[in-house]
């Protein structure tokens, strides 16, 4: 799709639509894709703007030259946040009340034996609840919209993950920890998961109040009167470290291979996000603490 270019001297919102002002050297023409006003053979992008720039308080003189770029079908954050947790809180239930055509007839709406599947459970469900309450009434988002293919993106990873792990873990052939260390796993497993929740949580605390409502500033992070926030002495994204935590614990507890699987490639991904989040932490503060690490304390 061609990108139009604009020479204008300035440029003000109106219904959150971009209008040109008036300028007696305003022209437009188009530019193809792949290239340069000054070459047709290479593209080289300018600084871009956000949302509440305004053209008379940036470094430019009486004409600007602005490059308008097609981001596709969005779709808000919320949106997708919503439906990417829904799905995995629903199919985790229809495995856990054994619903018709997953397992064998005979297993219909039977329930386990095992009390750790039902512990499971309560404990996947609780999880995806407060991340719906916290995409609700929590989270603070600095863009308002995403391009529409990462909901089906987004929903293939936590819905079919979901499925894979619920249907081992609520399989009637599931074989819980062993008899003699079981109960102290589990229960170990369980006191790791509910910690790191509470941990994440605070974190998601922390960092709205960080942020205005309304607004797009960003801060330096720091511990507050909440043990839990206490991590930020060491670590930037202390939110996917409780997070990696809680999924290691429920590996503990249900001794699922899928479940570890999940865990792993949650980690990789978190890895890549926090990463990227220090450095931009890094490039914006010059006082940003040294001593903190991406996502876990003195390693990564």
């Amino acid at each position: 799709m061609p990108r139009p270019r604009t020479s204008c001297a300035s440029w003000t919102r109106s219904s959150q639509m971009p209008l040109l002002g008036r300028s007696s050297q305003c022209s437009t023409r188009a530019i193809p894709s792949g290239t340069q006003p000054d070459s047709p053979f290479a593209w080289t992008p300018g600084k871009s703007l956000k949302d509440e720039d305004v053209l008379q308080h940036l470094p430019v003189g009486t004409t600007a030259t602005f490059y308008f770029r097609d981001l596709g079908a969005q779709i808000s954050w919320v949106t997708v946040f919503l439906t990417e947790y829904t799905g995995p809180l629903v199919i985790y239930l229809m495995f856990y009340f054994r619903v018709p055509f997953i397992y064998a007839p005979k297993y219909d709406f039977t329930t386990s034996k095992h009390w750790v599947v039902h512990l499971a459970c309560m404990c996947h469900s609780f999880h995806y609840m407060k991340r719906l309450l916290e995409t609700l009434f929590v989270h603070r988002f600095s863009h308002g919209t995403m391009p529409l293919r990462n909901i089906f993106k987004n929903c293939t990873y936590y819905w079919g993950f979901a499925a894979w792990m619920a249907y081992y873990i609520n399989h009637p052939l599931y074989t819980p920890p062993s008899e003699f260390y079981g109960e102290q796993q589990i229960r170990l497993a369980l006191i790791i998961f509910l910690f790191c929740q509470i941990g994440n949580f605070s974190i998601h605390i922390a960092l709205r109040n960080l942020r205005p409502p309304g607004s797009k500033t960003r801060k330096i992070p720091y511990p507050t009167k909440n043990p839990f926030t206490w991590i930020f002495l060491l670590v930037s994204c202390p939110n996917y470290t409780y997070e990696l935590g809680s999924w290691l614990g429920f590996t503990v507890m249900t001794q699922c291979l899928p479940v570890a699987f999940f865990t792993m490639v949650g980690f990789i991904q978190m890895t890549v996000w926090a990463k990227g989040k220090h450095r931009s932490y890094l490039k914006e503060f010059r006082d940003y603490p040294p001593l903190r690490s991406p996502i876990l304390p003195f390693v990564l």
